[in-house]
């Protein structure tokens, strides 16, 4: 299947090359800000989904939640993205979508380390609520970051195709890495019922460590703009 992805790829490229009005203008990923924000997407969305559903194990096996319980165990964090819609644009105004998005793979980060302390049957107000705000937090910042880093700089005409890609690179990241949890979870030997999932400490550090690419990535960006900015401002002080 791997095999075949691969094939259908090239081919996908080989024609968008060669046609004339193509769904795919390659150049646009000469941008590396959309591609940053491409892959930002991609790595937050897979991290969360996929600790979503490593969570929603645990307490569901291990801790015996019902649905609900679960469900409005992780309410917080929706409650924050939610409030952050109000004022998010105000923000975006005035701070850097890469220092947002760096500031929300921390808490993202802090969160998913947090939950490496699991033990069976801890409380939740101590143990599992801080790691639900931090991820809420962490999503409010970096989700409309990378949307809107993604179509900075684009042209007009090119919105929408800057937009789809964001989209789809979020929905790739998600499907990867929930391949990728499933496949550990799966490779573990099974817990007896009240003890931790099998597997589930391996997958959140692989959770952890993919934030930590994406943050160290972000702040590279962040430095290599910088470099270049003091470059450019020393030539243009430059006597002629």
């Amino acid at each position: 299947l791997f095999v075949i992805a691969g094939l259908l790829a090239a081919a996908f490229i080989a024609v968008e090359v060669r046609h004339k009005h193509p769904l795919l203008r390659l150049g646009i990923l000469r941008s590396i800000t959309l591609v940053h924000a491409n892959l930002s997407a991609a790595a937050m969305f897979g991290g969360y989904v996929a600790f979503q559903f490593v969570v929603t194990l645990y307490l569901q096996n291990s801790l015996g939640w019902s649905p609900i319980e679960m469900a409005l165990g992780f309410l917080p964090a929706g409650v924050l993205v939610v409030a952050s819609a109000f004022f998010m644009d105000r923000v975006l105004d005035r701070v850097s979508t890469k220092l947002l998005i760096a500031g929300g793979f921390v808490a993202f980060l802090i969160g998913y380390l947090w939950f490496l302390r699991v033990e069976p049957g801890m409380n939740y107000f101590v143990f599992l609520l801080p790691t639900i705000l931090f991820l809420g937090i962490g999503f409010a910042a970096t989700f409309p970051s990378v949307n809107s880093q993604a179509t900075a700089g684009v042209s007009d005409d090119e919105q929408g195709l800057a937009s789809g890609l964001v989209n789809t690179s979020i929905q790739i990241g998600g499907a990867l890495m929930m391949a990728v949890i499933t496949a550990i979870l799966g490779s573990a030997e099974p817990g007896r019922p009240g003890e931790l999932i099998g597997g589930m400490v391996p997958a959140i550090t692989v959770i952890a460590v993919l934030t930590v690419v994406a943050l160290v990535s972000t702040l590279g960006l962040i430095g290599w703009e910088r470099r270049r900015g003091r470059a450019v401002a020393t030539t243009v002080s430059l006597p002629v």
